[in-house]
Formats: structure tokens, C-alpha cells, sequence
């Protein structure tokens, strides 16, 4: 699993930084976290396969969060995907799509599906899920957790045959944690899965636009990778108060409260020339706490 920052800065882009963006790839799949201008830039650059993406999820639909969704989605097409995209957003996000393929003069060739996003697991795969959660922000926004499923340990194929269980179906049975009978004989998971070489999934929080609040804190507890808004310093706090924003510190307090076990911040204001300012000032409440470069990747194993 690999997380890769394709922008970090807030509102306007600068000449270090381009508009805030995240993309996840687990397995081999992209996922992408909002599409602002220059997005499909910045993947190219990354080495982050616009073909690869299957889902997109939009954390509101002011401009800086948005605006590239057109010109990503005609690059797609130019290419000449034929295989479904889906994408995830707040309440009118079909509506909000539409007008991009309007502006971007583009038929697509392949299905665009728009599902809206609402409290609580919006995606539900075989290894991972997300999960939407509201921020109070201007307008509607959500965050998102990506969960990776715990793998329960790995399965001793030799010994399930050895116990009688034919190939095939009843494998998977016992995999998935269900015991299966065999000529009267029950046979449990634990006989024949090694749980030594289970492990626990990561979680990988992402919070945009956000007042602080603890209205979300539920949604991000125990975070592997807790990725949080700053916009502003405490210096600039009642600007952050004012435009619906967060500090470096209350990142970090978030963080601190919600048994996290990293910080990293994203979304700077272009007026912050300096991250070490924005780490220096969450570290004061949550040591392991680092600021997004853009193109910085982090590799969660």
C-alpha cells in the first residue's frame, strides 16, 4: 500500500506546491481523493496510472477541490478507457459531474457512475472498505477512511487436505471463518488456518475542509495514518475560524485525542512558504507529526 501527495496547498496553488490531492494504491488499484486544476499533472509526474483508477472520491465542490475532474476524465478518455468509473461525493454530485463533462465538450466512452456519499462505509470491497464521514465546513464536505480488512492469518492448504476437505468450495468456507462438515466430522478454521501470520489492517484517515470538531473524531480513531487539513498556523486562527479551517495544533490535538499513530498535514496556505513552521507547531502536542511535500510518497506496510 502506498500513499502519494499530489498536492498540498490550499485555495491557490504555488510554484512548490499544486492544489490538494491524495491517491491511495492498494493490489495494484488507484484511488484518488479529490481532482483539483492540474491533478493529472501531478499523477504523471507521480507515476500514478489515471487508467488504474477506478474510483473517485470528492470531498466538496469548491473550486480548489473539483475543477480538474474534466480534464482528468477527458485524459481518460483520450486513452480510450471502456471500463466503468464510479465517483463519490457530497449531495448533488451527479449534477456537479454532468456540468464538468459539459464544460470539457465530452461524451465519455465509458460509464461514469456518481454515487453520494452519506455517513458511514460507502465502499465495500473483498480486502478493503471506505468510509464517509461529515466535516463542518461552508458547504457540504465529508472525509474518508480507507480500511484495510485484517487478515485473519494464511491457510495450510496441505493440511486441510490431509483433514479429508476436498478442493474447492469448503476452502473458502474455512477461510472466511466458517466451520464445514465432512462425513459427519466438523472441521473448524483454526485447524487449518495459521493465525501467527494474521495481522491487523491499516487505517488511513483523511480529513479535508474542516472546523475543528469532534464530530469526526469517531470516524478516525486509531488511525495508522491520520491525514489532516492545516491551513493555517494559531497566529492566523481567527482567519482559520473565520473561513471554516484548521490549525497545525488542531490537527495535532486530533490526532492526540483519537489514538492516532501519525500525523501528516496537508493543505497549507500559499502564505506559509516554510512546512517546518506547521511541524514544529503540531509537534507540540503530537511528536509524530510531519508536513506533505508534493510527490511525497509513504509506503504503509
Amino acid at each position: 500500500m502506498k500513499i502519494v501527495f499530489l498536492g498540498t496547498s490550499a485555495s491557490t496553488p504555488t510554484k512548490e506546491r499544486n492544489l490538494s490531492s491524495i491517491a491511495i494504491r492498494f493490489e495494484g488499484e488507484w484511488l484518488l481523493f479529490d481532482a483539483p486544476e492540474g491533478t493529472q499533472r501531478q499523477m504523471m509526474k507521480a507515476g500514478v496510472s489515471y487508467l488504474k483508477i477506478n474510483k473517485i472520491f470528492i470531498s466538496h465542490f469548491h473550486a480548489d477541490h473539483f475543477l480538474g475532474l474534466g480534464g482528468l476524465l477527458a485524459t481518460m478518455n483520450i486513452h480510450a478507457r471502456d471500463w466503468p468509473l464510479t465517483i463519490y461525493g457530497p449531495k448533488g454530485v451527479e449534477k456537479k459531474v454532468a456540468h464538468s463533462l459539459e464544460m470539457a465538450m465530452l461524451k465519455p466512452l465509458f460509464e461514469v457512475k456518481c454515487i453520494e456519499a452519506k455517513k458511514g462505509v460507502i465502499v465495500q470491497e473483498e480486502k478493503y472498505s471506505i468510509e464517509a464521514f461529515p466535516l463542518k465546513h461552508e458547504i457540504e464536505c465529508f472525509g474518508y477512511a480507507f480500511m484495510e480488512k485484517d487478515k485473519k492469518g494464511e491457510f495450510n492448504r496441505q493440511k486441510a487436505i490431509e483433514l479429508g476437505i476436498p478442493i474447492g468450495p469448503l476452502f473458502s468456507e474455512l477461510q472466511n471463518g466458517k466451520s464445514v462438515r465432512i462425513k459427519g466430522k466438523t472441521i473448524k478454521p483454526e485447524e487449518v488456518m495459521d493465525s501467527s501470520k494474521g495481522r491487523k489492517g491499516k487505517k488511513i484517515s483523511m480529513v479535508f475542509d474542516t472546523l475543528p470538531s469532534t464530530i469526526y473524531h469517531k470516524a478516525i480513531q486509531d488511525s495508522d495514518i491520520l491525514i489532516h487539513e492545516s491551513s493555517f498556523l494559531e497566529e492566523r486562527k481567527d482567519r482559520a475560524e473565520e473561513t471554516m479551517h484548521s490549525t497545525a495544533l488542531d490537527a495535532a490535538l486530533a490526532a492526540k485525542k483519537t489514538g492516532c499513530k501519525k500525523l501528516v498535514l496537508f493543505h497549507l496556505s500559499a502564505r506559509h512558504k516554510e512546512t517546518e513552521k506547521f511541524e514544529n507547531e503540531a509537534r507540540k502536542e503530537f511528536g509524530n507529526s510531519v508536513a506533505a511535500t508534493d510527490l511525497m510518497e509513504i509506503e504503509v506496510g
